[in-house]
């Protein structure tokens, strides 16, 4: 009698089963919170209009004027950034540390009025970004994060090895509409995870470059610039970096390792003589910082970071929605010596497909027609979660965790081994986990399993 041919696919559909278990509830909370960031400039003007629009006046109030009138109204706070409006009718903005608070003061640019305050942390969009990042606990959830979209990957090589057609398109290309039950979800999961796979590895590795280990790994062998663009500029020991934050972007990622420019003539002693600097003293004004930005043709929508001590600089970003106009400029706060002006052109190859990969995956590079796909991603995303669930709750046997059985006749598969390898070579903390599930599958989820089945024959 001819032995039936050996497959691997309960092989793959057990490994999917564990990476959609672990994955699925980070996948629907990345789905939600991205959404509502995604469609942050329209929520921002539904929410907060009275905040962010001005009417358009002919004649705008010098910056270092609107920064007095902050700076009067919180006496006690300190000045950390200036937005300028982005167009004639929006307010101008500055970040305010008040009393162990972040505060975004919107500013009227024609009047001088304060027109009111934000909670930089604690509004829609902030909490939305930083759960999406780092689930608002720090280097902990942004790790838990990375994990997630690791498995992510796992989850979408293994699903297309599942999806693979075997002789028919009907479920495999469009779902059985007709089909009722387990059959009609299994081809919902499946039609939808095939059309979204691509995409969907598209948004899990653009979004890991922000993560805190592997894309800090990534970041310092791929957004390097050459050391002698900084040669004649003295350079202290913080990073662009320091500029961002879970709720906050400055600068681009591509600038996030480059080095902070300081101001002075002495800077370069003061640097290696372990000099403390004091407090910031700039000589030229807010306004002339804002004259440069304009003069060098910065698009609209950049923010100017101020000094916080003697030696710091100020630095003029935009983190552009279409990344060919991104630009970092840091002043010297006593001259007004431009140190630096780093633009896309000057990015690396890896660097500049980056910070395209991280704009589409933020739905910003094409405007609505952008967002409106990366909803679609998003919505996929809901549905292969919720239908992967059903599949598994109408599969379970009763009583059981429902792991999909492990046949122990299968040969070594080398393709997958090699996968998983790469995989765990290239996620370092995916390969860390694999081990660990690898482990548990042997030793707990294995041995279960022969008990119940156990059990079950005796009775």
């Amino acid at each position: 009698m001819k032995q039936p041919k050996v497959n691997f696919y309960n092989l793959a559909w057990r490994w999917h089963f564990y990476a959609g278990l672990f994955v699925a509830p980070f996948m629907v909370m990345l789905a939600l919170t991205g959404t509502i960031y995604l469609f942050k400039p329209q929520l921002d003007s539904l929410m907060y209009s009275s905040l962010i629009n001005v009417p358009a006046g002919h004649h705008t109030v010098p910056a270092d004027d609107l920064l007095k009138r902050v700076k009067d109204a919180y006496p006690q706070g300190t000045i950390k950034q200036y937005l300028p409006p982005v167009n004639a009718e929006r307010s101008a903005q500055f970040v305010v540390l008040n009393g162990g608070n972040e505060l975004n003061v919107f500013v009227d640019p024609y009047h001088g009025d304060i027109l009111g305050e934000q909670d930089a942390k604690k509004n829609l969009q902030a909490i939305a970004r930083a759960i999406h990042g780092e689930l608002m606990i720090g280097t902990v959830g942004d790790r838990l994060i990375e994990l997630a979209a690791g498995w992510g990957v796992v989850l979408v090589v293994s699903g297309v090895f599942l999806w693979w057609p075997r002789g028919q398109a009907a479920g495999i290309l469009w779902p059985r509409l007709n089909s009722r039950g387990r059959v009609l979800w299994r081809d919902l999961h499946a039609v939808t995870g095939f059309w979204g796979a691509s995409l969907l590895l598209v948004m899990l590795l653009s979004g890991m470059t922000w993560t805190g280990f592997w894309g800090k790994q990534y970041a310092e062998v791929w957004n390097v610039f050459p050391a002698a663009m900084w040669d004649d500029v003295p350079k202290s020991d913080v990073e662009a970096r320091s500029l961002n934050s879970a709720t906050r972007q400055t600068v681009p990622w591509a600038m996030e390792n480059t080095p902070m420019p300081m101001s002075g003539d002495h800077a370069e002693h003061m640097a290696h003589g372990g000099t403390q600097a004091g407090p910031a003293a700039p000589t030229i004004s807010l306004q002339d910082v804002q004259d440069i930005a304009v003069q060098r043709e910065v698009e609209p929508g950049y923010s100017i970071a101020l000094p916080t001590t003697a030696t710091g600089v100020f630095t003029i970003a935009v983190f552009a929605d279409d990344p060919r106009n991104d630009a970092t400029l840091h002043v010297d706060q006593y001259s007004g010596k431009v140190l630096a002006d780093v633009r896309f052109e000057q990015y690396g190859a890896v660097a500049r497909a980056t910070e395209i990969g991280v704009m589409l995956h933020e739905g910003k590079m094409f405007g609505v027609f952008n967002q409106i796909v990366v909803l679609l991603i998003c919505l996929m995303i809901l549905l292969s979660a919720a239908s992967g669930v059903v599949i598994w709750w109408k599969r379970r046997p009763q009583g059981k965790f429902g792991v999909p059985p492990l046949r122990h006749d299968l040969p070594k598969w080398k393709t997958a081994m090699v996968i998983m390898f790469a995989l765990a070579v290239a996620f370092p903390l995916v390969g860390a986990s694999l081990v660990v599930v690898w482990v548990l599958d042997r030793a707990l989820f294995s041995r279960l399993g022969r008990q119940t089945e156990s059990a079950s024959s005796s009775s």
